[in-house]
């Protein structure tokens, strides 16, 4: 796995286009009750790997809110740039679980000099990727969609595999992207 993409400022912008696309289709869709939705941005502090550039229009999130008096619900469409609550953004956590296929001495110092992320923070993502990932609703439903299966003790990297360079990280992001919102990452019964 090449940390290419981890240095291409081309790629972090197609990732902030894409968040404003998804954006942009969740207003065209309306609030549930009929309302218009307004932008609704709101802050978030990625960590380290982004050019300074690049962190002005990383520390926020896309999110809607309803305009109509009495419903002024949010709406936060999914994100390719950020995968949760994760403080990293979503290229990193996908890009470094997928190179670390185990958390050595040497990767990890790799890592932390990298993007300044931890052991333990490493092992944190890994576990997630092996034992909780799988257990969603959310990857029982889009594996079903995957053939020949993916390779589920090498998670990201066995997911990356199957989406082609040169966008193959921004295609996963966009399979990943449910996961952004509320209910995307529910666990199995």
């Amino acid at each position: 796995m090449s940390q290419g993409p981890l240095v291409d400022a081309r790629v972090w912008e197609m990732l902030l286009e894409a968040d404003r696309d998804l954006a942009a289709a969740a207003r065209a869709r309306g609030c549930a009750c009929g309302g218009r939705l307004h932008s609704a941005r709101y802050r978030r502090k990625p960590r380290r790997g982004l050019a300074q550039e690049q962190r002005a229009e990383y520390g926020w999130r896309e999110s809607l809110c309803c305009a109509r008096e009495g419903c002024r619900k949010r709406v936060t469409p999914p994100s390719v740039r950020f995968l949760g609550r994760r403080v990293y953004v979503a290229a990193l956590v996908v890009l470094v679980s997928a190179m670390t296929g185990g958390v050595t001495e040497r990767r990890a110092a790799k890592m932390r000099a990298l993007i300044g992320v931890s052991v333990r923070t490493l092992q944190r993502w890994r576990a997630w990727w092996l034992r909780t990932f799988p257990q969603t609703v959310f990857w029982k439903d889009a594996r079903a969609r995957l053939s020949p299966p993916v390779d589920e003790a090498r998670l990201p990297g066995s997911l990356l595999e199957r989406f082609p360079d040169p966008d193959g990280l921004i295609a996963c992001l966009r399979l990943l992207a449910p996961l952004t919102t509320s209910g995307g990452c529910a666990m199995a019964v």
